[in-house]
């Protein structure tokens, strides 16, 4: 498994008044994800990104982080052998995710994530 892109994942409240703070004070664009309950902003002239999320649709808990990987599966796999908490079981999301989140030894939640084809 290898790590494609780390992102930050912030909490907010209100997606509509955090999105007009980073686009109309910070210069970064909106990058529509259609889905209503997280959005990514981002930095025009690198593509370095933030995402902001009211309440993740599935999980039981917000991440602190997304990490797409590789291979999401062998992800999984290793993190069950080195026995680390799964806090959202292994998910083919209806958005084209495939993804779990597991806890981190100082209790930070990541979603490690990787695209799904849904033709597979």
């Amino acid at each position: 498994m290898r790590v494609i892109r780390v992102t930050a994942d912030l909490t907010v409240s209100d997606l509509a008044e955090e999105k007009a703070f980073y686009i109309d004070f910070l210069g970064l664009e909106a990058q529509d994800m259609g889905l209503d309950w997280v959005m990514r902003v981002v930095v025009p002239s690198s593509g370095e990104h933030i995402q902001l999320l009211s309440q993740d649709a599935t999980g039981p808990e917000n991440p602190l982080l997304s990490v797409k990987v590789d291979d999401v599966d062998e992800a999984f796999a290793t993190a069950q052998r080195l026995g680390y908490e799964i806090v959202h079981p292994l998910t083919t999301e209806p958005w084209g995710i495939r993804r779990f989140f597991v806890r981190t030894p100082g209790g930070s939640v990541l979603n490690i994530a990787q695209h799904h084809d849904p033709t597979e």
